[in-house]
């Protein structure tokens, strides 16, 4: 393999770990904070009848990571095309 391959191939996977710790501190911060450290000022708000610092810890966190797995994949589209990795 060429040396700009493997510069390529780096720059490829340096995007991809990126994105996938930015994916990761999104879930983070609804998971942990939001559901557990600020559940007590959140609940002063309604979501659908419930506190919203509950409806964070038991709909939230959920709904976020089924939100993110689609924006990886869409982000991840992107990025294959971008350093042509693209399946046909």
């Amino acid at each position: 393999m060429s040396t700009n391959g493997n510069s390529k191939a780096a720059e490829y996977w340096k995007a991809n770990v990126r994105l996938l710790i930015g994916c990761l501190v999104v879930w983070f911060i609804v998971a942990y904070p939001l559901a557990i450290w600020l559940a007590g000022p959140l609940n002063s708000i309604s979501l659908g009848g419930y506190p919203l610092g509950f409806w964070f810890a038991q709909q939230g966190s959920i709904y976020t990571f089924v939100g993110l797995i689609f924006f990886y994949a869409w982000r991840m589209n992107k990025l294959d095309r971008k350093f042509d990795v693209h399946e046909n």
